[in-house]
């Protein structure tokens, strides 16, 4: 049964719960869940080349992640921060918070450049993909020129 990595209540380390209700108005999680929803997706587009649903699971497969990483939950964590910081910023410092996200998604640059390979993180497995039937490659060029002055 699919459960995310992260929830409203795992923010509490990244921004204080009295802050966070002060945001989203008390919302009971929603602004919250929503911003780590976006943190999700964004992380994702950076780590195509890793099993996502290793790492994050699949709410659609009903596959809850196989991978607890404390690393890629503290990206996430200052992702979503961010998001939510944007809605409005009662007792934060707004420059550390974008800084946090900054630094976020540089790791992420990083991560997917591979430059910077996290420990135990599956790759996306591409021994199921199916290939195209046949051996035909095509290469074109355009014609050649030739300048005469």
């Amino acid at each position: 049964m699919y459960t995310p990595i992260l929830s409203p209540s795992d923010l509490s380390t990244h921004i204080y719960p009295e802050v966070l209700n002060e945001i989203t108005r008390s919302d009971g999680g929603t602004l919250a869940a929503s911003a780590l929803s976006m943190a999700f997706q964004e992380a994702k587009a950076y780590l195509s080349r890793f099993d996502l649903i290793a790492l994050f699971g699949d709410s659609v497969l009903n596959v809850s992640a196989t991978l607890t990483d404390d690393f890629l939950n503290n990206i996430l964590k200052d992702i979503a921060v961010w998001n939510l910081v944007k809605l409005g910023n009662p007792s934060i410092h707004y420059d550390h918070a974008r800084w946090s996200y900054e630094d976020a998604t540089e790791k992420l640059q990083r991560i997917q450049s591979g430059i910077m390979t996290p420990q135990n993180w599956p790759l996306y497995d591409t021994t199921k993909l199916t290939i195209p039937p046949g051996d035909a490659v095509a290469s074109y060029s355009n014609p050649k020129h030739e300048n005469h002055f």
